[in-house]
């Protein structure tokens, strides 16, 4: 039996993209379960402690965000996304190696958390922007599909096999094969041949807090783009409750092992690969302003199962491994819809700016939402932090439905017919 490509699978440079893309991922699953690990296994971090890593992950979109859209529009974007995979490479390599030196302290984790997050930002904001020029407008819908299918192999594969890497050669040492991983994407990128169409030129007198300004007010008076960052600066701030202590939870409080928190995020990402691959048609089906509320809604809905998680091992690795299951694929769809619709609203000339401050308004939210986490789970305990998170997730979904993104159906509908 022959096998015939279809669509975007057919195309080189986007296949380059993808696997670049997966590889990459697949790393960061596995630094996503070891560096928290690190922190509470091998340094023994406080909730407060834990806290502090993800707020300094997040808090350079504040000091960043804006500058970082206003250089991608400035550049092209291809160069700036194989020169940060690199920097990655090195920063997270630091880590292993004081390890293996036994000069590991907590106070490194921190400085990498914060240069990773740096990078991360001018990264995300270069790749936002970068798929809209390498395929057609109608094609954005199937390229981001694929690459969420890319994103859920990843959270499936990379997390198996975080766990077992972690007790065989312990949390720091696992964070080695994110290095290469990242160095392979950065090699992908470079060999896509499509070239980019050149950048903007910046008016003589224009300045850099001009250029981001104008990103920022671009989305604060577009009533769909509003919506949406509306809603996912207060998932991403009470969605931070979750991430910020879920390892701590898993952990410490349900006495769950190591090797079981990686399944249930690898469970998250054959979830998530689900969601992807069924995306277009339920986008196609629904429309894609219910896909996008919908599938935010539902994700803080069976979110409510981790801190409902009581009872003996069985009991509670079964509500965790469903609420794994149900939410990823919504929350899947949920990122499809959202980047899919954001990227055709915006202007060529304006996507690093816009997405950089969508970065802004959303991910900015994150590192505060880390510290609040940390100090409420001080105080009330961890069980009932992760309750006020889910609730806010809840409240975001519902945000996009009351809206007028929720009427939105297809690519060609206006703005000012949502208002």
């Amino acid at each position: 039996m022959r096998w015939h490509l279809q669509g975007l699978w057919k195309n080189s440079d986007f296949l380059k993209l993808w696997l670049g893309r997966t590889i990459s991922n697949m790393g960061n699953g596995i630094t996503g379960i070891a560096l928290p690990l690190t922190a509470v296994l091998v340094l023994s971090a406080t909730p407060a402690q834990m806290g502090i890593i993800g707020a300094l992950e997040g808090i350079s979109v504040l000091l960043f965000g804006l500058i970082a859209g206003v250089w991608v529009d400035r550049l092209r974007r291809r160069p700036v996304l194989i020169v940060t995979d690199i920097s990655r490479a090195l920063v997270i390599s630091s880590i292993p190696a004081a390890a293996l030196l036994g000069i590991l302290r907590i106070e490194q984790v921190y400085i990498v958390a914060a240069l990773v997050g740096i990078l991360t930002v001018f990264f995300n904001a270069a790749d936002a922007s970068y798929l809209p020029g390498l395929v057609q407008s109608t094609e954005l819908v199937e390229g981001n599909s694929k690459l969420g299918i890319s994103d859920a192999l990843a959270e499936m594969v990379g997390p198996a096999i975080a766990g077992a890497l972690v007790q065989i050669f312990s949390a720091p040492l696992a964070i080695v094969v994110d290095a290469f991983t990242f160095l392979f994407s950065a090699l992908c990128m470079a060999r896509i041949r499509k070239p980019e169409p050149a950048p903007t030129e910046v008016e003589p007198r224009s300045s850099v807090w001009h250029e981001s300004v104008e990103g920022l007010l671009f989305v604060l008076r577009h009533p769909l783009l509003r919506a949406l960052a509306g809603s996912a600066s207060l998932f991403n701030f009470t969605g931070m409750f979750i991430g910020t202590l879920y390892t701590l939870y898993v952990v410490r409080t349900l006495g769950l092992s190591p090797t079981i928190l990686g399944l249930l995020v690898a469970t998250g990402g054959l979830s998530a690969l689900a969601g992807a691959s069924v995306a277009r048609p339920v986008i196609e089906r629904i429309g894609l302003g219910l896909a996008i509320g919908g599938g935010l809604f539902i994700y803080g809905l069976v979110g409510l199962l981790m801190p409902l998680a009581f009872g003996p091992v069985p009991v509670v690795a079964t509500l965790l491994f469903t609420s794994q299951l149900v939410g990823d694929a919504a929350i899947s769809t949920y990122f499809i819809a959202e980047l899919s619709l954001r990227q055709s609203l915006i202007p060529h000339h304006l996507l690093g700016r816009v997405n950089a401050s969508i970065q802004l308004l959303t991910g900015g939210m994150a590192p505060l939402g880390a510290l609040i986490a940390g100090i409420i789970a001080e105080y009330v305990g961890v069980r009932s932090t992760l309750f006020i998170g889910v609730a806010g997730v809840i409240s975001a979904g519902l945000w996009l439905l009351l809206s007028p993104v929720s009427k939105i159906r297809t690519f060609d509908a206006k703005p000012e017919e949502s208002e």
